[in-house]
């Protein structure tokens, strides 16, 4: 079973990001527990538990999950920057935990000219640093593929493999895989072949019972760019085919998948990309367009 859904806002309150998800037709929420571009917020009251936990009930969401802080560089060689991130990802842990999510996605972080294994030492002891402030947490972390942009961690999977092999509790890290990020990368899915390829390396670097979620993006650049640039389904560089194996590879049923496309005032654009994801399950071949709802037709 395909579990599809997008990133929403958390304006109003955290539980706003689930009445949002209900409404753009989601199944699954990516949501940030609070700003993604502040160091620190308030504690999660028990009202916004109540809610959050309330409004997921009601609106019967499969999956919620987190991405950290955009500040956090848990890579960074600087020893007050790379403090001020340990401590924030060790409230990203607690607020999650807070909220009952199932993962917080994580940035690994860019090492800044120190070097990738200094950055990758770095990384791993602010998330084994995380977990023994939370021994008892039930979050777990992914680590998100990135586009290589500057000095980032995490654009070939076998870094992603040696963060998780000096982390001292495996069992408690998996990945996200993020399709315009691998694409920019250098890592070729947008053939079924190519992605068939992909899947292999990243089954060989990380196993792919350990790929928990996926960030589905189309890339505005080409293949190898090493820039993060999100584009809607259909409408980028990747293409259609790279989504169309992703949404019929029985491995990955039931696996969460959410878009972080671009957004307008309103949700017709997170309905038009479900809705053309939605018509890959099941083709025979990929489908490259897709008639968006009634509602919006008559909207525009």
């Amino acid at each position: 079973m395909n579990v599809l859904g997008a990133h929403m806002s958390i304006a109003g309150g955290v539980h706003k990001a689930i009445e949002r998800g209900a409404q753009a037709g989601c199944e699954a929420v990516q949501l940030f527990t609070k700003s993604s571009n502040q160091w620190k917020a308030k504690p999660l009251g028990d009202e916004d538990i109540r809610l959050f936990r309330e409004k997921s009930a009601e609106h019967g969401i499969a999956a919620s999950f987190a991405h950290d802080c955009y500040l956090i560089n848990m890579a960074s060689p600087d020893p007050a920057l790379w403090e001020k991130s340990a401590a924030a990802f060790s409230d990203e842990i607690e607020r999650c935990d807070r909220l009952g999510l199932s993962y917080l996605i994580a940035h690994p972080g860019a090492h800044m000219g120190s070097g990738e294994s200094e950055g990758i030492a770095r990384i791993a002891t602010v998330i084994d640093r995380a977990f023994r402030e939370h021994p008892d947490g039930r979050v777990r972390v992914l680590l998100e593929t990135t586009a290589g942009m500057g000095s980032s961690v995490g654009h070939r999977f076998e870094q992603l493999s040696a963060i998780i092999d000096l982390v001292k509790h495996p069992e408690r890290v998996g990945v996200c895989m993020d399709t315009c990020h691998v694409f920019a990368a250098g890592y070729d899915i947008s053939t079924e072949s190519g992605f068939h390829a992909v899947m292999e390396d990243l089954d060989r670097a990380v196993g792919l019972e350990n790929v928990r979620a996926f960030h589905l993006n189309d890339s505005k650049k080409g293949l190898g760019c090493r820039l993060d640039r999100h584009e809607h389904i259909g409408r980028g560089a990747l293409g259609v085919t790279a989504f169309w194996c992703l949404l019929n590879d029985p491995r990955f049923d039931g696996v969460p998948m959410v878009l972080e496309t671009p957004k307008g005032d309103d949700l017709a654009e997170d309905r038009e990309n479900l809705a053309l994801l939605r018509a890959q399950i099941g083709a025979p071949r990929p489908v490259l367009t897709v008639d968006p709802p009634k509602a919006e037709r008559t909207r525009k």
